[in-house]
């Protein structure tokens, strides 16, 4: 990470690191909250996520358990819902919100949904950039070489599109678990609210994570800029 000595580049920084904390705090405190609420359909993670699928038509994806602690996430190359044991298992509001989101995603890539596609497409060079861009643009400071500072920062822009992208995949995958735990009476109408607010509050760690990507890439340019010749 590098300190730019410019009052726009720390202030962006500094607005970033506090919405990144601020919602990483309020994800784990909807969560804790919320993995105390037990539904009433009495329904698991993992019950859930198998019904949802098969109510969708979808037969190839399988729903397994993965260590951890929000961990859970969908494998569009495998195919595969994978839960933390305590969605996997649990009953709870938290954990039926979990499970329909990854599911969520699952009916995303059987539809072909164009984000998560794009997202996908963009996976490889956007995993390249994250670990290249900074030592590409040290070097370029190093030696004094724009044209690795310029790789550096086109990289790293390839990781901030990414995180961009991401955002309508995982809003889309909220709005449907809701829709669907609704739907299907998974989830009573009293306890959808607190569905929505869980999920919400993993939303803007998303967002959270935009935002410092975004402000990384303008201090990249500022200090680009500051070595022209």
């Amino acid at each position: 990470m590098f300190w730019i000595n410019t009052p726009m580049g720390m202030a962006l920084m500094v607005l970033a690191m506090i919405l990144a904390f601020g919602s990483q705090l309020k994800m784990q405190s909807a969560y804790q909250k919320y993995r105390a609420m037990r539904v009433r359909s009495g329904r698991t993670g993992a019950d859930v996520a198998r019904e949802l699928l098969r109510h969708a038509g979808i037969s190839d994806v399988r729903v397994e358990e993965v260590a951890g602690t929000l961990t859970d996430h969908y494998d569009p190359r495998t195919r595969t819902v994978r839960l933390s044991r305590e969605v996997y298992s649990g009953s709870s509001v938290a954990a039926l919100g979990v499970a329909a989101h990854e599911t969520g995603h699952a009916l995303q890539h059987q539809e072909g949904y164009a984000p998560l596609a794009l997202r996908s497409a963009i996976l490889p060079l956007a995993g390249f950039g994250s670990s290249a861009a900074f030592p590409l643009f040290i070097a370029g400071l190093f030696f004094n070489n724009v044209l690795f500072m310029d790789i550096g920062i086109l990289l790293f822009a390839g990781a901030v599109l990414f995180q961009i992208v991401t955002l309508p995949v995982e809003f889309n995958a909220s709005t449907r678990a809701v829709e669907l735990l609704s739907a299907g009476g998974y989830v009573t109408r009293e306890e959808e609210e607190p569905v929505k607010n869980m999920l919400r509050a993993a939303g803007y760690t998303y967002l959270a994570a935009t935002a410092v990507a975004l402000a990384n890439l303008l201090r990249l340019v500022l200090l680009r800029g500051s070595r022209r010749n």
